[in-house]
């Protein structure tokens, strides 16, 4: 039994098929998904969309690389959906330094008041952080009392222990599927058991062997072979584990 920690399935790319989507994740052996938002707009859709699905777990948040379409009373609103629908987490929130023109202190300021709001609801924050790693770090520290899960994680091993020491998880999916990613398969391989968690973040981060493909979480079985094999464990203590993780996390049932 297989949790997706990470997956996009209310995106448009899912459309046409996602019934069939969710039967192969389910066949797949993925008895549960968190599903986060990326703007304000996204969030009714996605509520119905898991109360129509058991096994569907929504988070609600502002991404950073949909800024332009965030406005500041979004983040008052988000505080109402925390408050009336108690979502498993707080996002897709963070900060992104590698896509040009998105305005670095308008990221800093939504994802501020988004880890304020986490904190104070008592919820976890899933994070995303490219080329932002460092900066991530230090408003965790910031604004402390907080837990969660840095997503799709592309850091140094020094980052990821930084992370542990906050309590923090790390997600790994598609990327550690190709044997060049050897800095985020090294710390796959050594790193703390009960910091891992799994994910596709599907539609995106195509696996090997699937690139140029649309992803989707019935992969993610994919991604716990790999991971298992680079940690040499069976890949059923390494689910047991994983979804251990994520349900405490998150509070799932």
């Amino acid at each position: 039994m297989l949790i997706d920690s990470h997956c996009h399935l209310d995106a448009a790319e899912f459309d046409a098929d996602r019934a069939e989507v969710l039967a192969r994740a389910l066949a797949a052996g993925v008895c549960a998904q968190v599903v986060p938002a990326v703007q304000a707009a996204d969030w009714p859709a996605l509520r119905d969309l898991c109360r129509a699905h058991a096994e569907l777990h929504p988070a609600y948040g502002l991404h950073p690389m949909y800024l332009a379409a965030h406005r500041a009373a979004h983040l008052d609103l988000l505080a109402d959906w925390l408050a009336r629908e108690r979502p498993v987490a707080v996002g897709e929130c963070g900060l992104d330094f590698f896509v040009a023109g998105l305005d670095a202190e308008a990221q800093r300021h939504y994802f501020r008041r988004q880890l304020e709001l986490a904190r104070d609801a008592d919820l976890p924050v899933i994070v995303h952080a490219r080329r932002a790693v460092d900066e991530v770090i230090a408003s965790l520290r910031r604004v402390g009392g907080l837990r969660g899960v840095v997503h799709s994680y592309s850091g140094s091993a020094e980052q990821a222990r930084q992370l542990w020491d906050l309590g923090f998880c790390l997600g790994f999916g598609g990327p550690i599927t190709y044997e060049r990613a050897t800095r985020l398969r090294g710390i796959v391989a050594q790193m703390p058991g009960e910091f891992l968690l799994l994910e596709t973040d599907a539609p995106d981060q195509p696996l090997a062997g699937h690139r140029g493909e649309r992803n989707e979480p019935a992969r993610l079985a994919q991604v716990l072979e790999t991971a298992a094999a680079l940690r040499d464990e069976s890949p059923q203590s390494l689910a047991a584990l994983t979804s251990a993780n994520a349900r405490r996390l998150f509070a799932l049932p």
